[in-house]
């Protein structure tokens, strides 16, 4: 890391280092290890900087963060080896058979949800989003809603992706790592304020649906 990037995050507040008499900062194993933390939760979670606060705050508090992505562990200088123990149990891949018992799916939603590029594996293991997808599809099966009228959140995902890519564009195209951390935190609040819009347009249209 460069320590540009080891800066900004401390000004969000996610580390603070101790401070020598001369002003000079005097980083501890704990602060490596959250570290590690806040950047795999980035890289790996595609977490905003604000959530990935509220969880270290929660562990300094001596608590257990509230929805912690499975697959996410936590070292034993960040937290108790209780705590770390029992998020170290929830990483893991699901295989197509644990996928189906936990979501509900059948063998041919499973099969669609694949063909139509709505959940993918690596070498036959699923991760939590696939469960989640899964779950909501399991959920609109039940309202006649099949895979192939699902192709639109698709195409939709990959717009707003695509809007979310050009509004960060200034920023990506910088080589400093403060730069592209700054720019990975405004593509995640842009994606959120994305899906709290679609979320009011489409409650919007069902207020005005004459039921």
């Amino acid at each position: 890391m460069t320590a540009s990037k080891i800066r900004f995050l401390e000004e969000k507040g996610l580390i603070n280092p101790q401070r020598t008499p001369a002003g000079y900062r005097q980083y501890s194993e704990n602060d490596v290890e959250r570290l590690r933390f806040v950047l795999s939760l980035q890289r790996d979670q595609y977490l905003p900087l604000k959530v990935i606060k509220d969880y270290l705050d929660a562990i300094d508090r001596g608590e257990r963060p509230e929805n912690l992505p499975a697959g996410v562990t936590l070292s034993p200088r960040i937290v108790s080896e209780e705590l770390a123990s029992e998020l170290q149990s929830r990483a893991r891949r699901l295989s197509e058979e644990q996928l189906r018992a936990e979501s509900g799916a059948s063998v041919p939603l499973l099969e669609s949800l694949l063909s139509y590029g709505l959940i993918g594996h690596v070498n036959g293991k699923f991760d939590e989003h696939a469960l989640q997808v899964a779950r909501a599809c399991v959920q609109l099966e039940s309202h006649g809603l099949e895979p192939r009228h699902l192709r639109p959140f698709q195409a939709a995902a990959d717009r707003e992706f695509g809007l979310v890519e050009r509004a960060v564009a200034t920023l990506t195209s910088r080589k400093d790592a403060a730069s592209h951390a700054r720019a990975a935190e405004a593509a995640r609040e842009i994606s959120d304020l994305c899906l709290s819009l679609h979320q009011a347009l489409v409650h919007d249209r069902i207020s005005r649906m004459d039921i």
